[in-house]
């Protein structure tokens, strides 16, 4: 049953609809993650969308080596240091993916009306009559009058060479099907998704589990997105294999819910996973269209409520070739943001389009004036209200700061945390300020070797709406005394004037613990 609700402000200001767009030190308070690639590896162009609120750096090993990933990641840890923005780094599995092969890349015309057959023989010649694929199981999921899809919108972002194609006939391991549209597939690699049909691969693949061992470990990834996660079992086996790996334990699972077999099983997926990433791409496929936006509010209203981030995908594909979105597309974004989204994602636009640094840019405009006319105060009510009473102590605080602060205008939230679950509590009220996340480093041995914990939990706070962090310095004590965190406190207030974010005779919430307790203050700015 949907629950969501107008979280619109009513009424609406016309008047606000002439005013130009403010810049902004934080550009919005919804996150853009943007995927790296060939367009946008270079130190100045990855410089260019951190400035432009790129927060979140995603590596898709779809395709590129872990040669030419590193590369990338290299230039992106030059860029961090001369713009001084933090970014964290996510790594996407490619999961139980089926695609066609074309080796030759030549051109293959597709006829309407005309059949073709899919087979598993890779060593054969890519032809319009013959289509090798990789994967051998294809014969056994499939049967007669089911529709297949093919089509390289994952790597171009455009649909215009989509294929549809219909089981004819099932011979041995090769699939003969129907062409129920005309096109051309240029190129080497084409995504090939059935519509509704198990596929009987494992989630994290061997070949993932390669990446992650290898680049995941030595560049000590922050987020992995776990592609075509069907079950909370897929988040659970990809937990323990971060686990074994030590250094990535602390690595968040975001779960990619990408066909109907992982929307069933949503409500145990979210339950395991740390976020969800709503695919879709190939979810637009699994579904009918005129289902995909129910899905879009559901999803995101139980992950607003379980306090746990929520990513939406394909929102600007036309800004792959073109500078500016189609209307359906700018629309697209702020509803997003309405629906509750904390971040969008970019992927063939930044991948490999023309535009990365103006597509983060526009985007997260958009993603500005829709957070303008959001409901917060309804939102905030609704939200309360389901917590229900007795509230735990960290909820009652939590909402307790976010309460406070509306009630006083506060330009500003700070919030001391360790592990960032107090600061991400408060970001689930969705307060209209940004949260300021203060990280106190704690020091952690294993009896051989002393490490501060602290980076991992700042970082991962960047893909949270709302919520920006800071690393205090971890040479204080990893107790933190009252007058420590006095200090800590003046370099936050400073962050926040240099910012713009506060200034003189601004009020602003500071939630953080004094001993045993848990305390929620507001200090007013003096000149």
């Amino acid at each position: 049953m949907v629950s969501n609700y107008l979280l619109l402000e009513e009424p609406m200001r016309m008047a606000s609809i002439l005013e130009p767009s403010k810049p902004n030190f934080f550009p919005a308070m919804t996150k853009i993650v943007g995927t790296l690639g060939p367009n946008s590896r270079s130190v100045e162009v990855i410089s260019g969308c951190l400035k432009a609120g790129m927060s979140v750096a995603r590596f898709d090993f779809s395709w590129g080596d872990a040669e030419f990933h590193q590369e990338t990641l290299e230039n992106l840890k030059v860029a961090i240091k001369t713009t001084k923005k933090l970014c964290a780094v996510m790594l996407d599995t490619v999961g139980p993916e089926l695609l066609i092969v074309n080796k030759s890349e030549q051109p293959i015309s597709l006829e309407e009306g005309t059949l073709v057959v899919l087979t598993p023989d890779q060593d054969k010649q890519a032809t319009s009559n013959l289509l090798p694929i990789n994967f051998s199981g294809l014969s056994k999921a499939v049967k007669k009058g089911d529709e297949i899809f093919i089509g390289q919108y994952l790597f171009t972002g455009g649909e215009t060479t989509s294929v549809w194609l219909e089981v004819s006939e099932v011979k041995d391991e090769d699939v003969v099907c129907m062409i129920k549209n005309s096109a051309t597939l240029a190129g080497p690699l084409y995504t090939l998704h059935v519509s509704q049909i198990r596929i009987d691969l494992p989630t994290l693949t061997d070949k993932d589990k390669e990446v992650i061992s290898t680049f995941g470990l030595r560049n000590k990834i922050d987020y992995l997105s776990l592609s075509y996660a069907r079950r909370a079992e897929d988040v659970r086996h990809a937990r323990d294999f971060l686990s074994k790996l030590g250094d990535l334990s602390q690595t968040q699972i975001f779960a990619k819910i990408e066909n109907v077999e992982g929307l069933i099983h949503f409500d145990e997926i979210l339950q395991e996973a740390d976020g969800i990433i709503l695919a879709r791409g190939n979810l637009g496929i699994d579904l009918p269209p005129e289902k995909v936006f129910l899905y879009q509010k559901e999803a995101l209203y139980k992950c607003n409520i379980a306090g746990k981030p929520a990513v939406v995908t394909r929102v600007v594909d036309s800004m792959t070739d073109n500078l500016r979105p189609t209307r359906a597309e700018a629309t697209d974004v702020a509803n997003a943001v309405l629906d509750g989204t904390d971040a969008i994602l970019l992927g063939a636009e930044t991948l490999r389009g023309s535009y990365p640094i103006e597509t983060i840019s526009t985007v997260g405009r958009i993603c500005a004036e829709a957070e303008k006319v959001y409901n917060q105060e309804l939102y905030f009510k609704k939200t309360v209200k389901h917590v229900g009473e007795p509230m735990t102590h960290m909820e009652s605080i939590a909402s307790s700061a976010v309460r406070a602060a509306i009630k006083v205008k506060a330009s500003m939230i700070i919030c001391f945390t360790s592990s960032g679950r107090a600061a991400r509590l408060i970001a689930k009220y969705r307060p209209t300020m940004p949260v300021l996340s203060v990280v106190i480093p704690r020091l952690k041995t294993n009896q051989l070797r002393w490490t501060f914990t602290g980076a991992f939990q700042a970082r991962q706070s960047l893909i949270v709406r709302g919520l920006f962090p800071m690393l205090a310095d971890p040479r204080h004590p990893s107790e933190f005394s009252n007058a420590t965190n006095e200090s800590v406190l003046k370099v936050a207030l400073d962050h926040g004037k240099a910012s713009g974010v506060i200034k003189p005779h601004d009020r602003v919430v500071v939630c953080q613990k004094v001993g045993d307790a848990s305390i929620v203050k507001i200090i007013e700015l003096q000149d």
